[in-house]
């Protein structure tokens, strides 16, 4: 018998797997907001489309990933002195594990927009990967949510909190830590936390205030003249690494820092948010050798562009929503403006791209759904009961959403009719 259950759940993980049904990081499998899913929903409510609301204790703006049929998030105590890991099971929404990661006596001031639990966790087959900046890293495993190991010794001076997620790449797990006192990058053995490198920011600092050498990016690994490079946005510059063993390639500086945006790769060009209180586009050519500054930057928009959210490319045209809630179509190519829409309301959650729509979520719980393409073109407009700052998850043919207090789980129920 145990044999048996054990073969049917191997088909079960395998036949998600397959459908491309994992959701393993901040951003999806590709990093780019985009879900590899059909037939999700236009229109929900708190009566309509949601399979299950699970509640999520104390508070955490960290997005869901998805194994299988685990999705896990991070969160923490208001004050920050307690912070957990918490495995929903995807089919029901039961709570299957949480488990206290760490225990902090004198945590740092965070900014009233953050939260101790802002990184997203990245996940695999059978390992769960939770970051809560300079308060730890840890690994979890997800059958049994026993700690396999921990870090507590990679400190910065967040100033404002954590925010910047980890990511994997090959046997590695990197990130960012990018505060007002150190600024590095660092990739641990993924099987054992041990560090394999860790590279130092090459900007000069001394003459820059401490409170603007910080900085709350997540990277990315592109493959760009022939090999892998890890983009990764600092304080004053966005840097290129070799993933395996952090040698610095190429960088491109500017003024901006405290750096939200998750950098973005498509039609041979890097797109980057460079600053948070006065944010820009700028359109940068990867590739080469040493300071790219003068060379590298393809074209930049200096007005209206997003502090926290991401940006999302689909085919022909890149498309954002500001913190203000206008939404823009960019020509890629050339920087140039398409259209603008306002939405109306906050934006912090990253959009989403699936199933040939665009999702826009709100911090105030409504969410835009639109039609690609070269006019702007509102389908819905779905409202849920409270504050939304974590960008989405999708599998199968739902959707994750998190909000302040639950776990939601979009879907149209089996049997729906094809129209929407």
């Amino acid at each position: 018998m145990r044999q048996a259950a054990w073969v049917i759940a191997l088909a079960i993980s395998a036949s998600l797997a397959s459908a491309g049904e994992n959701w393993p990081q901040f951003r999806g499998p590709h990093a780019d907001g985009h879900a590899d899913a059909a037939a999700l929903p236009i229109t929900w409510s708190e009566t309509e489309n949601v399979t299950w609301k699970t509640p999520i204790h104390d508070r955490g703006w960290s997005s869901p990933v998805i194994w299988d049929n685990q999705v896990w998030m991070t969160t923490a105590t208001e004050d920050g002195t307690r912070m957990f890991a918490v495995g929903v099971d995807r089919t029901s929404g039961k709570v299957v594990h949480d488990v206290k990661v760490f225990d902090v006596a004198k945590p740092q001031h965070i900014a009233a927009v953050n939260s101790y639990a802002s990184p997203t966790p990245v996940i695999e087959a059978g390992r769960a990967y939770v970051h809560f900046g300079t308060y730890g890293t840890a690994c979890l495993d997800t059958a049994s949510g026993q700690i396999l190991w921990a870090r507590r010794d990679l400190n910065c001076d967040h100033h404002e909190g954590p925010g910047a997620s980890p990511i994997l790449h090959e046997n590695l797990l990197i990130f960012n830590v990018d505060g007002c006192d150190v600024q590095y990058v660092v990739a641990l053995d993924k099987a054992a936390g041990k560090a394999v490198w860790k590279t130092s920011r090459s900007i000069d600092y001394s003459q820059v205030h401490p409170f603007c050498r910080k900085a709350f990016n997540t990277p990315i690994v592109i493959q760009a003249d022939g090999r892998p490079q890890l983009i990764s946005q600092g304080s004053k510059a966005v840097m290129a690494y070799d993933p395996r063993t952090g040698e610095e390639l190429w960088k491109v500086r500017y003024r901006g820092w405290s750096v939200t945006p998750r950098p973005l790769f498509g039609h041979g060009l890097l797109f980057i948010i460079i600053d948070y209180d006065n944010p820009e586009l700028w359109a940068v050519k990867p590739g080469g050798r040493g300071d790219l500054t003068e060379t590298a930057v393809a074209w930049t928009i200096t007005k209206g562009m997003p502090q926290k959210p991401s940006l999302l490319l689909v085919d022909d045209l890149l498309y954002l929503v500001n913190d203000k809630g206008t939404a823009m179509a960019i020509e890629p190519k050339t920087g140039q403006v398409v259209w603008r829409q306002p939405l109306g309301g906050e934006f912090s959650a990253s959009p989403l791209y699936a199933d040939g729509r665009l999702y826009f979520f709100g911090e105030r719980g409504a969410t835009t759904v639109m039609a690609p393409g070269r006019e702007p073109k509102v389908l819905a407009v779905n409202r849920l009961d409270g504050r939304t700052m974590a960008s989405p998850a999708v599998a199968g043919q739902a959707l994750f959403l998190r909000t302040q207090t639950h776990l939601y789980r979009i879907e149209k129920p089996a049997g729906a009719a094809a129209a929407r």
